[in-house]
């Protein structure tokens, strides 16, 4: 071909194409544990949530003590017991524990299930956190209304002429304390748990 027909040609007269090199894609950013690890800490704690409230209905529901005390019109002490169904507030806590109990092996086994088919994650994590408020009001509405009773059975209210007494049962006022305590434990675990539904359901959202 002449140097004529080769200017005629335009497409000749272009250069040829130089592939460019593949740019190689840039390592994922380093962010917090996926989705399979927080459901994993989320039945670690439905776990511990089940173990403070099964101990504190237990600790509570034996809670017993016998003891001779004086009655008015009566020249001897008597034996009197005290239990926690004696009052209605340790009853309350009581049922209000084993409904939050018996909600931690339900959620436990929900929780399990979207560790192993992570697509029904989002819906599941919906359901905890919506439960999860709702247990931690029952639990600690129970706890306050225990621990009121317990703290007028150790200091009495002089205003209102209640007497103290647990310097008499002092066995069952330290069960009421233990069972208290632990239940205190299983709302700090229901704070836990609907803090980190709430960061999962974040993690969803399409930034």
């Amino acid at each position: 071909m002449s140097t004529e027909e080769k200017i005629a040609d335009p497409e000749a007269a272009k250069p040829a194409e130089v592939p460019l090199p593949k740019k190689e894609a840039p390592p994922p950013p380093s962010g917090p544990p996926d989705t399979a690890n927080l459901l994993t800490v989320d039945v670690a704690l439905r776990g511990l949530l089940f173990a403070s409230t099964l101990i504190a209905v237990l600790v509570m529901v034996t809670s017993k003590q016998t003891e001779e005390v004086a009655v008015l019109g009566i020249p001897f002490p008597v034996p009197a017991e005290a239990k926690f169904n004696n009052s209605p507030a340790f009853t309350y806590f009581v049922v209000a524990l084993s409904v939050a109990c018996l909600y931690s092996i339900i959620t436990a086994l929900a929780s399990i299930s979207v560790v192993l088919k992570p697509v029904y994650s989002a819906s599941f994590l919906l359901f905890f956190v919506l439960w999860d408020v709702v247990m931690l009001g029952l639990v600690a509405s129970a706890t306050g209304t225990a621990g009121g009773v317990a703290y007028i059975g150790l200091k009495g209210n002089s205003h209102a002429n209640w007497g103290k007494v647990c310097h008499v049962y002092d066995k069952f006022c330290r069960h009421l304390a233990a069972s208290i305590a632990v239940s205190l434990l299983a709302a700090f675990a229901l704070i836990l748990l609907i803090i980190l539904s709430i960061f999962s359901l974040h993690k969803k959202i399409p930034q």
